[in-house]
């Protein structure tokens, strides 16, 4: 707890974002001896005027122990890149936001997720599918991400909650303000059987500059990112983007080439997006048939030497069972059972041919200072 107010300040201080936070966390060794560091030692190892300046002026104005009282009160928690609660997914991904502000429950299981994402103004038909695809993942266990925004998002999140699975709501706001209103009630029912997440402070109204940065959680958190119905200047392409970046595969539901809100979808599969026409091909997709089988794996069958060896190895990208059994020195069938048992825990996947890739490729370097 002492630490966390200091990650919380941190997160209340413009300018400084998941790249200067990690220089200061390693140069000074915790978040509590970054923050009361005298302003010529901060200057001194690179912070810029502005951003100093904004951190004295949170320094001397913000009481964090309100501020923690603020999220309990909230019935909110924060967590940090060092809560072992910290959504493994997101924390993968380049520039993980420092602070995570949770309503509800993460769990371990969450690490299965796929975001479903699209236009505030859906037809039906994308209500429709929508609902189809959600229903269909959580009935086989895969939590089901959103935004909580109209349309598209809202049939997602109450789909999935229909059909007894697990939903995260990601906001542009913070986990204590309500957006959309009429959202009250499906936002409660999240909080039951899921969570609501942000990294914005308690308190952030909603605004359009915050939407956009918040998308980059939303396909963080999961494995893949389908646009079920998106126009060509809809937000959920800026998801698809971001997930492009992060390394996590992007689908597109196909729609009407004569409807506006089906142009951003069908642009996507132009350009290369596998179509979407059910459930199964995410699944397929995704590896996510067995993901009861995985997630028994993954509980029963911690990562020994040789997994975390095959990891360092598969960093650099694919290879062949033969690479990877003459670069670490080790018999073929020890390599290839212990692959087997990886691929059942969703910590590689086969890519053909014996090749093998980590399922946990980072996207490129990006800095959120």
């Amino acid at each position: 707890m002492d630490q966390l107010r200091y990650w919380i300040g941190f997160n209340l201080v413009r300018g400084i974002g998941p790249a200067r936070l990690r220089r200061l966390l390693d140069h000074f060794g915790d978040a509590a001896t970054a923050w009361q560091a005298p302003a010529a030692r901060l200057q001194a190892i690179g912070l810029d005027r502005r951003s100093l300046e904004n951190l004295v002026a949170v320094r001397s104005q913000v009481d964090l122990d309100e501020v923690l009282r603020q999220v309990d009160r909230a019935g909110a928690r924060a967590l940090t890149w060092e809560s072992p609660e910290y959504p493994r997914n997101l924390l993968n991904i380049a520039a993980p936001p420092p602070v995570l502000f949770v309503k509800g429950t993460l769990t371990h299981d969450d690490e299965w997720a796929v975001a479903l994402v699209g236009t505030r103004r859906a037809s039906a038909y994308g209500r429709e599918v929508a609902r189809e695809l959600a229903a269909g993942l959580a009935a086989s266990g895969v939590t089901v991400v959103s935004g909580l925004a109209r349309g598209i998002d809202a049939a997602a999140h109450r789909a999935a909650l229909d059909a007894g699975g697990r939903t995260i709501a990601v906001l542009g706001c913070g986990v204590d303000v309500l957006y959309p209103p009429e959202h009250r009630d499906l936002a409660e029912a999240i909080v039951k059987s899921g969570a609501l997440v942000s990294d914005y402070p308690m308190g952030t109204a909603p605004d359009a500059v915050n939407f956009p940065p918040r998308n980059r959680i939303i396909s963080g958190l999961s494995k893949g990112v389908v646009v079920v119905e998106a126009g060509e200047d809809s937000g959920a392409l800026i998801t698809a983007d971001y997930a492009a970046e992060q390394g996590r595969d992007v689908f597109a539901v196909p729609g009407n080439i004569n409807q506006r809100s089906s142009r951003g979808a069908n642009k996507l599969i132009q350009q290369g997006a596998p179509m979407i026409l059910g459930v199964g091909d995410i699944l397929d997709e995704l590896n996510l048939r067995a993901v009861a089988e995985q997630r028994e794996a993954h509980a029963a069958l911690p990562a020994d030497s040789t997994e975390r060896l095959l990891l360092a190895q598969l960093a650099g990208g694919p290879l062949h069972v033969d690479d990877l059994s003459a670069q670490l020195g080790l018999p073929v069938a020890q390599v290839s059972s212990a692959l087997a048992l990886m691929e059942l825990k969703g910590l590689v996947r086969q890519i053909g041919g014996m090749n093998y890739a980590s399922a946990r490729e980072p996207g490129p370097e990006y800095d959120l200072e």
